[in-house]
């Protein structure tokens, strides 16, 4: 395994409610991630078909006009969209975290689907809990979605946006011996000057947080809303254009120690941010503070972690005693009998 490579952070906004020529576009980043050199690259939060910034605009009835499309143009796993994904990473020998609206039947989920560099799907996971009004668009993930997976650049983990304000989760995540970390994050200047929870000053500092409290390497991809983007959902309102304004693009790499680093590109900018990362620096970074290692009190506190797939329907095989998944019977083949 390679200590030292490039990795890429996409700065961009998708073609809202058009999957397939926001898969186009994605494919486009990747082939110059990987021409300049990158291993692995990352989008943002639910980059496809995009952050449903809509949501924090208006009262539902309003809101009404995007749900079709954007349940239309959520991808779904094993689709054809996923498969001209995996040919790119194939193509170009890079891996690839997207975030995206994952439709599963009559459900949308917010998740970061990852591509190794031959194109398998390597992690599939959604986000605990919608944050806020999200939660009105998207159901939940559980804690099989808490996963670090060994690559050939490295143990990488994912998370969305405010799951970085989660201490039990982000903790879950050091546990597993996390290297490089991708934190997605949607566009960071929703409600501008009125809330500044949500601006780029906090989200990019727990970003940073993670890196120190990790000793990982974080790769923070951040979307931005475009002129059509805004025109496209705020409809020549001025009130609304004031809450979802152009720009808020604010994508940052960190290391370990957390410091920024690699190139810089303008909030209203698209494009990408590249870093070069050296894995030999988190041996330092540990040494110092291993939060779920030598730097824990397991005698004071302790996380209880619970990583079982949850699903609403489990159909049970009452000649074994054996629980069998509603959707798959090879998931659970390992399951213990149930208790007479």
């Amino acid at each position: 395994m390679s200590q030292q490579f490039k990795v890429a952070a996409v700065q961009a906004a998708p073609v809202f409610l058009d999957l397939q020529a926001s898969v186009t576009k994605a494919i486009q980043y990747i082939e110059e991630a990987a021409a300049n050199g990158a291993k692995l690259v990352a989008f943002s939060e639910t980059w496809l078909p995009g952050y449903p910034n809509h949501i924090w605009l208006g009262p539902v009835a309003w809101q009404m006009q995007f749900v079709g499309r954007y349940f239309d143009n959520s991808i779904e796993a094993g689709s054809e969209e996923e498969a001209r994904l995996s040919a790119a990473c194939r193509d170009n020998n890079i891996q690839l975290s997207i975030g995206v609206s994952e439709r599963d039947g009559g459900s949308l989920y917010i998740a970061q689907w990852h591509f190794d560099e031959n194109g398998e799907v390597i992690n599939r996971r959604r986000k605990l809990k919608p944050t806020h009004v999200e939660r009105t668009v998207y159901g939940e993930g559980d804690g099989s979605d808490l996963n670090v997976v060994d690559t050939s650049i490295g143990r990488v983990g994912q998370l969305a946006c405010w799951e970085h304000l989660q201490p039990l989760s982000k903790y879950a995540m050091y546990s597993q011996n996390e290297q490089i970390h991708i934190g997605a994050w949607p566009n960071l200047a929703l409600y501008e000057g009125t809330a500044y929870a949500l601006g780029h000053q906090v989200n990019n500092g727990a970003s940073m947080m993670y890196a120190v409290e990790g000793s990982c390497f974080v790769v923070a991809p951040c979307s931005l809303v475009t002129k059509e983007n805004q025109d496209n959902v705020c409809q020549g309102d001025p009130e609304k254009e004031k809450l979802c304004p152009v720009g808020g693009g604010y994508t940052k790499i960190y290391a370990p120690d957390g410091s920024s680093i690699g190139t810089d590109i303008a909030h209203d900018e698209e494009g990408i941010v590249y870093a070069d990362i050296d894995l030999h620096m988190i041996g330092y970074a540990k040494a110092a503070a291993d939060p779920a290692g030598h730097y824990s009190k397991a005698d004071s506190t302790r996380l209880l972690l619970n990583k079982r797939k949850q699903r609403a329907v489990m159909y049970f095989d009452e000649s074994n005693g054996l629980e069998i998944s509603a959707t798959s019977n090879a998931e659970n083949a390992d399951l213990e009998p149930a208790a007479e």
